[in-house]
Parts: structure tokens; C-alpha cells; sequence
């Protein structure tokens, strides 16, 4: 360990700190980030050749803009790049550890330096969770120019950021990276002696490159991270990352899942969907997709439930009741044995008869009462189990329908009087409902004709 100066060190013999080359202390995906817009990988459509974006950055003639896409797909390395092309100062601030004093302190370097002639490209890493005041302090910045303005979110930006901010910046959406581009980064640290791996001339096959790259979910820096460590195991295994290494590296590899965000939603979305559309087997793959990812069980066996109540109905009413009981099943059980019984669940809900006629009635009914108000019961429908409610007519003219033929009275209305006979209930030709749609078809029929009989 060098002395200190106070020690009697010749003082140019002291290593300047700040002038040590520490890049080899860099982690291997920090220091394999792309220095050209032709380094970057996975993002195609968005960086093709003749894309409009591209030709911007190249011209230096780029916008503010909000990028939004999974962790891992070059939303910081695009801002670098950005600031690289249009020879302009880059600054990163992060919403999760910046406040508002941070915010406006770098918005006044960069007017400062704005005001000397030169740029400054302001990435804000998860952008979107600073709120409308501190989203608003970058308005006026962005208007003026004094800041080309780079927000990146893993979340919907019609959602989480303010309608003013989205106004003033262009939405790029960025892919997740294809396993075979994470393989070609993979292969290029591997083979780059300077910034990779290239000087250990490591042993590996495309397969395990290909395993690498699928386990790091669409996320490049996790590639290279795994790498990384499959790397430094390899060099006790003289030099090669065989399937024994692999094995561990990737024995605790977890898939992308953010519990409340975008993606949660989407998946849910799927699922429901693919039950709708009788598709067990989309069904089961999201369902697995959802466990996989950390999902709540108790809150996929309410969506579940759900779904029985809302696609399947009376088409099907056994549907019901075994989403109650795999519900209660997975609550006696837990995982992994009680993830069967919603596992079943979700095949049975996607493969039985499907019937959204009693949600639509429902919502139609439901819909009745908002227009047309608290309308008066009928008399004849009223209760009277008192004298002077019926002397006041109340119960008068009153049909007790298991006196009447058939067991239905067909002649008395179940509607307010300024309302008439509404038809909600549709029962569709599926399940059990073509059974229902026969019988509900023929007594609606019915009291038609009665009810004009009887006026």
C-alpha cells in the first residue's frame, strides 16, 4: 500500500487516483455497452437503417422523448449514444433517488451550459415515478431546448405520466431483445479482448450461449451478467463453461414479472382472453406464465372466478361452484400441491360452454335503473300485510302463479307501469342454456299474446 505523503512518499511517485484505469473493475455488461448505433442489438424496428428515429440521431437533429420498455433493452444506452451523436453533455438523474431540489439543480447546469452554446441530453430513469410537480419542472426546459429530454419507463406512459410532459416528447417503444440477439452480445464479449472476455479465450458452444441468452429473459445486461459469472467459474474448469457450469449459473434464473405494472396486466389479460376463446392450452400457458412470475394464487382463483361468473354463466353453472371449490382447495393445500386445483380450474373454464348472456343482462338491467329512475312498484306487485294497505289497494289484482295453468301467470307485468315488459336475458344455443333459450323463448311468447288479451 503506497505511503502518504505526510510519511515522506515522493510525492511523484504517489498514483494519481483519478487517473488509474479502472475499467477492468467495471462489470463485463458496463463495459461491453455499445458505443455505435450498429453495437446495439434487438431493436430493429426501431433503429432500422432509413427509420425516422435513426436518421434524426445521425443528423443530430434528435427530439425530447420518452422511452418505454422492459429493463435491459438499451433505453440508457440509446440516451448515451444520443448525447454521443448530437455532441452534447449527458446527465442521468434517477426518479427513484432524485428529488425536486436534485431536478432543478441540473436544470440550471444545463441552462448554464446551454447558455455557453452547448447541449445536454437529461436521461431520467424511471421517470415515471416522479410526480406532476416534479414532472412539470422539466416543461418549460424542454420548450426552450435548453434540455433534449430522455425519460425511460418500464410502464405505460398513457398512464403514468402527465398528459403536458407527454405533449413535448415523442413515445419510443423499445422491445425485450430476442434470445439469439442477447446471444450475439454474448458472442461479441466473448470474442472482444479490450472491453469483454476475448483475453481468457474461453470454450463454449452456440447451445450454451443460446441457454445463457434464454435465461436472461429478453434482458441483455443480465446476459452479460450471467456471462460474467459462468466466466469466472470456468476458469477452475480449465477454461470452458460446460453444462455442469451452466447448472449453476442459471439454477435460480427467474422470468420477468412486475407484480403491478404494465406487464402484470397484460398477462391477466391473456389469460382471461384465452378462457374466453376456449383455448385451454393458451389458458394453461399463461396461467403458468402468472405462478411463475410470483403472482398472488388467491388472486388468480378471484380472476378465475370471475371469468366463470362473466364468460361461462348459465351456460355452464357448474363452472361456478368449482371455482369456488379450487379456491377453497388451494387455501386448504397452499403451494405447490393446491396449485393443481386452480391448474384444473383454469382447464375446465377454458374448455366448457361459454355464455355471456347474464353479464350483458345484468348490465342492461343495471343501466335501466340509472335512466329511468326510482319508478313506483306496481299495486298488484306490492306487499299489504296490513288492513290499510289493502284498503289502499296495495296486492289488489295480485296473480299467485302457482294457482294459474302452467304455474305462470302470464297475464300480469313484473315492470313499472311506465317501463312495459323488458327483455335483458338472451340465452345463447350453447350448453346448458339452449335449454333455458327454449323455455324463456316460449313464456316470453306466451305473455305477449296474454297481455294484449288482457287489456
Amino acid at each position: 500500500m503506497p505511503r502518504s505523503r505526510a510519511a515522506g512518499t515522493d510525492a511523484s511517485l504517489t498514483p494519481d487516483l483519478l487517473s488509474v484505469d479502472n475499467s477492468a473493475l467495471r462489470p463485463l455488461a458496463e463495459r461491453m455497452r455499445p458505443a455505435s448505433l450498429d453495437e446495439m442489438v434487438g431493436q430493429r424496428r426501431l433503429l432500422a437503417p432509413e427509420s425516422a428515429l435513426r436518421r434524426a440521431v445521425e443528423s443530430g437533429h434528435a427530439h425530447s422523448m420518452i422511452l418505454w420498455g422492459p429493463p435491459g433493452c438499451g433505453k440508457t444506452t440509446f440516451a448515451l449514444l444520443l448525447a454521443q451523436y448530437t455532441d452534447a453533455e449527458f446527465r442521468a438523474i434517477s426518479a427513484v433517488l432524485s428529488g425536486l431540489p436534485e431536478v432543478r439543480k441540473v436544470l440550471a447546469e444545463a441552462a448554464q451550459r446551454f447558455a455557453e452554446g452547448r447541449r445536454t441530453v437529461l436521461f431520467v430513469d424511471e421517470v415515471h415515478r416522479f410526480n406532476k410537480t416534479q414532472q412539470d419542472a422539466f416543461l418549460p426546459h424542454i420548450e426552450r431546448g435548453t434540455i433534449l429530454f430522455v425519460g425511460a419507463t418500464t410502464e405505460n406512459p398513457s398512464f403514468e405520466l402527465n398528459s403536458a410532459l407527454l405533449s413535448r416528447c415523442r413515445v419510443h417503444v423499445m422491445d425485450a431483445v430476442s434470445a439469439d440477439d442477447i446471444a450475439i452480445a454474448l458472442r461479441r464479449a466473448l470474442d472482444d479482448a479490450d472491453r469483454g472476455l476475448g483475453g481468457q479465450h474461453l470454450k463454449v458452444t452456440d447451445e450454451a450461449l443460446l441457454q445463457i441468452a434464454g435465461a436472461a429473459d429478453g434482458d441483455v445486461r443480465r446476459g452479460l451478467t450471467l456471462l460474467e459469472i459462468a466466466a469466472e467459474l470456468a476458469l477452475g474448469e480449465e477454461g470452458e463453461i460446460t453444462p455442469a457450469t451452466l447448472v449453476q449459473v442459471l439454477a435460480d434464473r427467474t422470468r420477468r414479472f412486475d407484480k403491478g405494472g404494465e406487464q402484470f396486466y397484460d398477462q391477466i389479460s391473456a389469460l382471461h382472453k384465452s378462457v374466453r376463446s376456449s383455448n385451454p392450452d393458451a389458458a394453461l400457458y399463461w396461467f403458468a406464465r402468472m405462478m411463475d412470475g410470483g403472482c398472488d394464487p388467491a388472486y388468480l382463483a378471484r380472476r378465475l372466478t370471475r371469468m366463470a361468473t362473466e364468460d361461462i354463466g348459465l351456460a355452464d353453472p357448474r363452472a361456478q361452484q368449482m371455482a369456488i371449490d379450487a379456491w377453497d382447495t388451494y387455501d386448504r393445500l397452499g403451494s405447490p400441491e393446491g396449485d393443481l386445483a386452480l391448474a384444473q380450474l383454469v382447464i375446465y373454464l377454458a374448455s366448457t360452454a361459454k355464455s355471456n348472456a347474464a353479464y350483458t343482462a345484468w348490465n342492461a338491467a343495471r343501466r335501466d335503473v340509472r335512466e329511468h329512475g326510482t319508478q313506483e312498484v306496481p299495486m298488484h306487485l306490492r306487499n299489504a300485510p296490513t288492513k290499510l294497505m289493502k284498503e289502499l289497494g296495495y296486492a289488489k289484482g295480485y296473480q299467485y302463479d302457482h294457482d294459474a295453468a302452467d304455474g305462470i301467470a302470464l297475464e300480469q307485468t313484473g315492470f313499472p307501469d311506465a317501463m312495459g315488459e323488458q327483455v335483458y336475458y338472451r340465452p345463447v344455443e350453447r350448453g346448458m342454456e339452449i335449454k333455458l333459450k327454449e323455455k324463456i323463448d316460449r313464456i316470453r311468447a306466451a305473455r305477449i299474446v296474454a297481455q294484449k288479451k288482457a287489456r
